[in-house]
């Protein structure tokens, strides 16, 4: 993990603070920002989006799809949790937690946007960050390429109809043109441009071709850290007013990275796959795409909204609790392969 993955807890906690410190000293810069939008996607945040999601997708290529019947119980595995489990498992979290338990410490006129968040962070799988995990549990390469290709693959075409589904579920209206026109330009283009790319990059070598990727790795943290300063630029007040919001949120992510990482790796267990699957099943089930709930939380809802809020705990929380994850599936390797 290089120094913005690493310390991705501790870049985001200063990003925070400088977010809501300036957008207090001076908050016509910010509210001018946020004024540059067209059919309500703002154009500073979508030109950053890219910058985030692009150099991601460059890593995952497609042709590895062929692979998926390799280790099809551990896919099988995955795709369950991905797709009929965590993002059910959150919106029933969010249900319990931030309508009820929480509700009365939480703004009222925010506890929709709150769900729909929280929401919109699980009904995406990670996609870069995973090849950080699967590696540092030793996960088998091809089944943990393959599988985000065929993640990939299945949001181009899931995400929309699920998050739509489960917000209507939430009792929360879905604006659908703007869900759609999220979905185009953080799933579609992105994904179209940066596997055009891929192909022209990979015409000087695979070596080359690597450290292109090593050099824009941080690109995408960087867009990234800039994204959340002007989300927390605009949500400063809130946070400022009702600091143990960001702790209240970060309750059901919690809880549910763990459980979906549990019950895929007790899963894989139980259909006799290797650890070296189980391991990035589990994680790979556990993760978020952040970057797109950012994304589309910003373009659904906008940037003061407690959706937004949402997302970027996920961010806040992804690295260490990600690690102890890893950790555990590490610990727990002896116990895995006496079965």
């Amino acid at each position: 993990m290089n120094i913005f993955e690493r310390y991705l807890t501790l870049w985001v906690f200063l990003c925070i603070i400088a977010g809501v410190v300036l957008g207090q000293a001076i908050p016509a810069p910010f509210h001018w920002l946020g004024s540059l939008e067209v059919a309500k996607v703002n154009l500073p945040v979508g030109l950053l989006i890219w910058v985030m999601i692009i150099p991601m997708l460059l890593r995952i290529d497609f042709a590895a799809l062929h692979e998926v019947g390799r280790h099809w119980r551990g896919i099988g595995v995955t795709l369950f949790i991905n797709w009929a489990v965590k993002p059910f498992s959150m919106a029933l979290l969010g249900w319990i937690f931030i309508r009820h338990l929480f509700a009365p410490y939480l703004p009222v006129t925010q506890l929709d946007s709150y769900v729909a968040g929280l929401i919109l962070l699980a009904a995406a799988p990670c996609t870069a960050m995973v090849f950080v995990w699967s590696r540092l549990v030793n996960g088998e390469p091809l089944f943990t390429l393959s599988q985000v290709a065929l993640n990939d693959a299945i949001m181009v075409f899931a995400f929309a109809p699920l998050v739509a589904l489960l917000l209507g579920l939430s009792a929360i209206v879905v604006p659908w043109d703007t869900l759609l026109v999220s979905v185009v330009l953080y799933i579609v283009i992105p994904v179209l441009i940066s596997q055009l790319l891929r192909r022209v990059l990979l015409k000087n070598g695979q070596a080359a071709f690597e450290q292109i990727l090593e050099k824009t790795g941080p690109w995408s943290i960087s867009a990234l850290l800039v994204t959340l300063v002007l989300l927390f630029a605009f949500q400063g007040k809130a946070i400022a007013s009702q600091p143990l919001i960001i702790a209240m949120l970060a309750v059901p992510i919690t809880i549910q990275v763990y459980f979906n990482a549990g019950l895929a790796y007790w899963l894989n267990r139980r259909a006799g796959e290797a650890h070296c699957v189980a391991g990035p099943s589990a994680l790979i089930g556990a993760s978020n795409f952040f970057e797109l709930a950012v994304a589309a939380a910003i373009s659904l809802f906008g940037f003061e909204s407690g959706a937004a809020l949402a997302t970027v705990v996920g961010v806040l929380i992804e690295v260490p609790v990600m690690l102890s994850v890893v950790y555990l599936v590490k610990r727990s390797k002896g116990w895995y392969e006496s079965a």
